[in-house]
């Protein structure tokens, strides 16, 4: 079974690489952009049953290694 988690920081917690990121595509030219956060992206591989265990799983994954939780939220999309 395939999944992907997203991990973003929470509203309100400081993100200078996405504030980086939103000067550079100024300096390029690109206008109108504002409000550029960045985030992680994790693509597993799992050998679970069932895509409920698999989110079972993933939380558990995500709570103690892939987010840290206190100022990043995460998504669990499973794909196959």
């Amino acid at each position: 079974m395939k999944a992907r988690v997203t991990v973003t920081l929470k509203n309100g917690v400081l993100d200078p690489q996405g504030k980086a990121i939103e000067g550079s595509l100024s300096a390029l030219g690109f206008a109108g952009i504002a409000g550029v956060r960045q985030g992680k992206v994790f693509d597993l591989e799992l050998a679970a049953q069932s895509a409920d265990e698999a989110k079972q799983e993933i939380t558990k994954m995500c709570e103690q290694l892939l987010a840290n939780t206190v100022i990043e939220n995460y998504s669990i999309d499973i794909l196959k």
